[in-house]
């Protein structure tokens, strides 16, 4: 059987078509594969799902090719990504969760973990289990001579219960919030952690659900909360209820968008900011001396001021989440957060954990008296202009003349793709104070792992100047 695994083995995980791309015969080679590159044999391999109509088929056919290569496998069924991070670093198993996070229904995928959820890239082995699974395809899978088992176990309240130990919520004052789970997987997650449908004790959080049904075909909108219009029915619950805030999970629920009481989106960044304080807080207060926040470099400059005004280490990374997971484990950083809401915890084994996020969130804002939109504008000092794609015929002609338009007008670096800073940025500096204005600007450019995009974020120290900085920058970019 001949399969081209190239088109959907993606830089940090499986992505594919559902049939067109992923079979059966496709799953059961790369949990062949991924047995083998893991040294798994004899050893637990984790494997969950989402809540795609694919998924528990596609499960099963995982099931059969990592037991024949030896594995044993507890099967943890329904669950969301970070859930199957908990089961992975709380065993130090491998795991392999079905998903295709935001995609659409046509979609599915995997993401892998090596034994205590540390992440998996083309670069560290991903390739490699892509490359094994293409000569199963061809040959068939062997089964060794001592097959393994398959037993099933529910993690979820286990998951629940762990959370409630990283955040306490039961002092907070009482809160009214909207959660729309998109029909993912928050749906089962969030009346476990922030309910008592796992057993917990109640909350003073009085949860709207939205859309909590689980449903892959995502029936009433994408479960993407990065795009705009997947926020409006999050955004007109929240002033119909008169809610005190907001809460969208993506399919897979590993990443958390907040909105506040008026249904103005909090950026992914403030909420990185105000969880990177109240980790440093924690951790200090446990005896803590030395402390690194990780941030991406397309995150506010605003995150970093805050983690050196808190009297820590801020380290600036790549984009992209396997990447940050090994930085995390490497760097013994406490917390990292990204752009894209994806926000990683040193006590989560360095993974990425949307609800812990959320959790942390609810905890600075209920132990405070005013709105949350007044929380979020600290940390919002700066004008953004979001991710700008842009299709080029010549990816490298156009970084090439960005680079030459803007010679001599900033800094410089290449780490992920092309930074320039201008203006009176000053590395060193302490957060803004109230009415402060700061002259500067940055943008990056990255360019996309698999299509021939290239991806703009700009920032300035006023919306002039970044309207002016983004204008520029796009036009020099989609010159023909």
């Amino acid at each position: 059987m001949t399969v081209d695994l190239t088109r959907f083995v993606k830089t940090y995980d499986v992505r594919g078509l559902v049939g067109a791309e992923l079979t059966d015969d496709v799953v059961e080679a790369l949990a062949a594969g991924f047995v083998d590159e893991v040294g798994a044999a004899g050893a637990t391999v984790v494997v969950g799902h989402d809540m795609r109509d694919s998924s528990p088929g596609f499960a099963a056919a995982f099931i059969r090719g990592a037991t024949a290569r030896g594995a044993n496998v507890t099967n943890i069924g329904l669950c969301s990504t970070d859930e199957s991070y908990f089961a992975s670093g709380s065993w130090n198993a491998p795991a392999a969760m079905f998903t295709a996070s935001h995609n659409p229904a046509a979609y599915n995928g995997i993401k892998f973990s090596r034994a205590g959820a540390q992440g998996i890239s083309l670069d560290t082995g991903l390739a490699a289990i892509r490359d094994r699974a293409a000569a199963y395809l061809e040959s068939g899978i062997t089964a060794v001579a001592k097959p393994g088992e398959s037993t099933t176990r529910d993690v979820l309240a286990e998951y629940a219960t762990y959370l409630r130990t990283l955040v306490d919520l039961s002092s907070i004052r009482p809160l009214k919030v909207v959660v729309d789970a998109g029909n993912g997987m928050g749906g089962l997650t969030v009346p476990a952690v922030l309910g008592t449908a796992a057993g917990l004790p109640e909350l003073p959080i009085e949860i709207i659900p939205l859309y909590f049904e689980l449903d892959g075909t995502f029936p009433n909108h994408e479960a993407n909360p990065l795009e705009p219009e997947n926020l409006v029915d999050l955004q007109k619950a929240v002033l119909a209820h008169k809610a005190d805030i907001g809460l969208a999970f993506d399919g897979d629920a590993d990443r958390c968008f907040v909105v506040d009481e008026n249904g103005d989106p909090v950026s992914p960044s403030a909420v990185a900011a105000i969880v990177a304080l109240r980790e440093i807080e924690r951790v200090r207060a446990l005896g803590d001396s030395s402390i690194t926040v990780l941030h991406n470099l397309i995150t506010s400059l605003i995150v970093p001021e805050v983690i050196r005004g808190a009297g820590a280490k801020p380290m600036r990374t790549n984009v992209g989440h396997s990447l940050i997971k090994d930085i995390m484990r490497e760097s013994g950083a406490v917390f990292g957060g990204e752009h894209s809401a994806h926000y990683y915890f040193r006590d989560f084994w360095g993974a990425d954990n949307g609800m812990l996020a959320a959790m942390h969130v609810l905890a600075e804002f209920g132990s405070q008296a005013g709105p949350l939109s007044d929380i979020s504008a600290g940390y919002s000092p700066y004008a953004q202009s979001g991710e700008i794609n842009s299709t080029v015929t010549d990816v490298p002609a156009a970084l090439d003349r960005i680079r030459d338009a803007f010679d001599g007008r900033g800094t410089v670096d290449t780490l992920d793709g092309l930074t320039v800073s201008g203006g009176s940025i000053d590395d060193t500096a302490l957060p803004p104070v109230t009415g402060e204005v700061r002259k500067f600007w940055w943008f990056n450019v990255r360019p996309s792992n698999t299509e021939p995009l290239l991806r703009l974020n700009v920032e300035g120290g006023t919306p002039e100047l970044m309207t002016s900085v983004r204008d520029e920058a796009l036009a020099i970019i989609r010159q023909n």
